[in-house]
């Protein structure tokens, strides 16, 4: 068979962090024979060349390219291009790792959509990754329909006849920005790039000694004089205007005015703070037009100005006042309602904890930044804009898996609302308004939610501040007695909100990822359960959310001598909005016993069978008797106090025990 993708990995000196790598790219669903890995030994000094010499002798697709240092990663970048057999390369760092599926999807996605680049849905484990450009798939992108040009680093995929048909290789030596020269020139040489935004395909990890290399300090001026070679790319492939702007804009963000804003700038010592400002400063003197700037955000717009003025010590005033500006959030609704789940919020930025007011001039909204009149005055000689572009303000939810950072934007719906600040005339907050819907099945861009615990996030976006925040321990109370699971799906799948310990954020545990499942049905009672003996049936209203009619299954264990009945159950919604939890009882097989309960509530997860606060006392003859199992086991006990124990307890059981004083805490709230 043909090689459908060569993948590319730089490596010195991973250490153990390769091993996540490795094991990544034997995972992968392509048949071995359609894809090879080319891992280039760039002089590393540890175990790691014997370790891939072992790999290549056990895989016949595994190989690796011993050479001597080169200092950075574009010369063993080249020499796996130069190597490489397939239709594709991706290149790989060699302490992150891919998706399962990614090699195999990426391509057939780039094929389908006749790209030359395509870029995988990346996902951050302590780094930072594109967001908004992986909102959707995107099968026909370029720089000027998305925002491609958030995304310069490598690790993507691209067709090898067109890297070689435009000469495209990496920068050597030891240098800094090699990839953003070598990506800003591939989107704008390619005839299409396809963005797959519907599967986790790169993972992007932060090392536990944070030895990564672009988490190093570096030089200033070799740093700034490497980001003109990506600026003269920019030059070199676009006219004078708009889209030009528009990419150079990409640079003054991210690399300067990004750099000079809150804690990022004060916690660096002072002289490197004055270094690193003088290059900046030189590079935006130079380079950029008014136009490059104008399309910031306020608050961007403002440090760029005070850059371009030179004047450092008011950029390092306005980081003191940025650096205070929090965001926070509100949970005013939550509940299950056909299979989704409503989550209605309020959000707003505050600092000090105060929320951020703005100041009304005429039809202008304007922001009251803490500056001399001087620096005022100097960025408006610049043209900087301080108006506060409200209109645009937005708030974002967001569920992240929490062991693999994986993270999906859900459906908004938002309203802005300017509230008065009393005894400030002309002064008011802006008040964020949102209700999201969140469906379970679809939440993942289209696909379910995998089973993991998702926390949910949400992020403001305000003249440009963007920063995120948990929601849930700030809560109605209407909220909180709107929190509840739910069965979902075909095959089933059980969701189950949460606030977590201490912080009391609002979390999902889809598919039994945690012991919590007991902790919903502590409270019943026995005003819960209906019981008939001819026939004999048991019905126990659940506080959960079902679509129509699930299966499920209860087991019945005698307290006494530990045996057991398994009989199975369905859930029916209830127009409450709860669950009935009906079972057909065989009450010639319970007569004359103490049954306690034992629930397996339908999951696509682990399924484990969940203990009920309840038991039934069935006698030989005479109406059944619901009770609390806390009081079957007393009543137990005081008819033979020299008896021990021989029914099981369950891990549900025992946990219900040991969480009785947390139990207690939680349903008070």
């Amino acid at each position: 068979m043909p090689i459908k993708v060569s993948v590319v990995i730089p490596v010195y000196n991973p250490g153990k962090y390769i091993e996540d790598c490795i094991a990544s790219l034997l995972r992968q669903s392509l048949p071995d024979d359609e894809y090879e890995a080319i891992f280039v030994n760039d002089g590393s000094t540890d175990d790691t060349p014997e370790r891939l010499d072992r790999l290549a002798a056990e895989h016949a697709n595994m190989h690796v390219i011993h050479q001597e240092a080169s200092g950075w990663s574009g010369k063993p970048r080249n020499v796996g291009i130069a190597a490489a057999k397939g239709e594709f390369i991706q290149f790989v760092d060699n302490d992150d790792w891919l998706g399962d599926e990614a090699l195999e999807r990426m391509y057939n996605y780039g094929v389908e959509n006749k790209a030359d680049v395509i870029v995988g849905k990346m996902v951050g484990k302590g780094r930072g990754v594109p967001r908004e450009l992986f909102r959707k798939n995107r099968p026909q992108a370029n720089v000027g329909n998305a925002p491609l040009i958030d995304s310069l680093t490598p690790h993507k995929m691209f067709r090898k006849e067109f890297l070689d048909r435009h000469n495209l290789r990496y920068l050597e030596g030891r240098r800094r920005l090699e990839d953003h020269v070598f990506v800003t020139e591939a989107y704008l040489r390619a005839e299409n790039v396809a963005v797959l935004s519907d599967y986790r395909c790169y993972y992007h990890i932060k090392r536990e000694d944070a030895s990564n290399a672009g988490f190093q300090r570096f030089d200033p001026v070799g740093y700034f004089k490497n980001l003109r070679e990506a600026l003269d790319v920019v030059e070199k492939l676009t006219e004078p205007g708009p889209l030009r702007d528009g990419l150079f804009r990409r640079w003054l963000r991210n690399e300067m005015v990004e750099r000079m804003r809150g804690q990022r700038l004060l916690k660096l010592p002072e002289d490197y703070r004055q270094e690193l400002f003088d290059e900046i400063h030189k590079v935006v003197v130079e380079r950029f037009g008014p136009g490059v700037a104008a399309g910031l955000q306020p608050t961007q717009q403002i440090v760029a100005g005070l850059i371009a003025a030179d004047r450092l010590a008011d950029v390092e005033e306005f980081a003191r006042w940025e650096s205070g500006i929090k965001p926070s959030g509100v949970l005013d609704e939550l509940g299950w309602e056909d299979g989704r789940l409503t989550i209605g919020f309020t959000a707003e930025y505050k600092s000090g904890g105060a929320p951020v007011t703005f100041r009304a001039d005429g039809e202008k909204d304007l922001l009251v930044p803490p500056l001399r009149q001087t620096s005022l005055d100097a960025i408006a000689l610049l043209g900087a804009n301080t108006a506060a572009p409200l209109a645009r303000s937005k708030v974002d939810l967001v569920l992240r898996e929490r062991s693999t950072a994986a993270e999906f934007f859900q459906p908004v719906d938002l309203t802005r609302e300017k509230v008065a600040v009393e005894g400030q005339e002309g002064y008011f907050r802006q008040v964020l308004r949102a209700v999201s819907r969140v469906d379970p099945l679809s939440a993942a861009n289209g696909a379910g939610l995998d089973a993991g615990i998702w926390d949910v996030v949400i992020r403001i976006s305000s003249c440009g501040w963007s920063k995120e925040t948990r929601l849930g321990s700030v809560r109605s109370e209407e909220a909180g007695r709107g929190r509840g699971g739910a069965v979902v799906g075909s095959p089933a799948h059980l969701v189950l909100p949460y606030w977590t310990d201490p912080q009391g954020n609002l979390s999902l545990d889809v598919d039994q990822r945690t012991d919590r499942l007991p902790y919903e049905f502590a409270a019943l009672a026995a005003a819960d359960v209906t019981v008939t003996t001819d026939p004999g049936r048991l019905v126990v209203v659940l506080p959960f959310h079902v679509q129509g009619e699930s299966e499920a299954i209860l087991k019945l264990t005698d307290v006494a001598v530990g045996r057991s009945v398994t009989v199975p159950a369905t859930l029916t919604a209830r127009v409450t909005g709860d669950a009935d939890l009906s079972a057909d009882l065989p009450f010639d097989e319970l007569a004359d016993g103490q049954w306690r309960l034992e629930l397996t509530v339908p999951s696509a997860g682990a399924a484990d069978p969940v203990a009920l606060p309840l038991a039934l006392d069935v006698p030989a003859s005479g109406s059944v008797v619901v009770k609390r199992l806390a009081a079957v086991a007393a009543d137990l006990a005081a008819k033979d106090p020299g008896r021990r124990r021989t029914a099981p307890r369950s891990a549900q059981s025992t946990i219900l025990r040991r969480a009785a004083g947390k139990l207690r805490r939680v349903l008070k709230k």
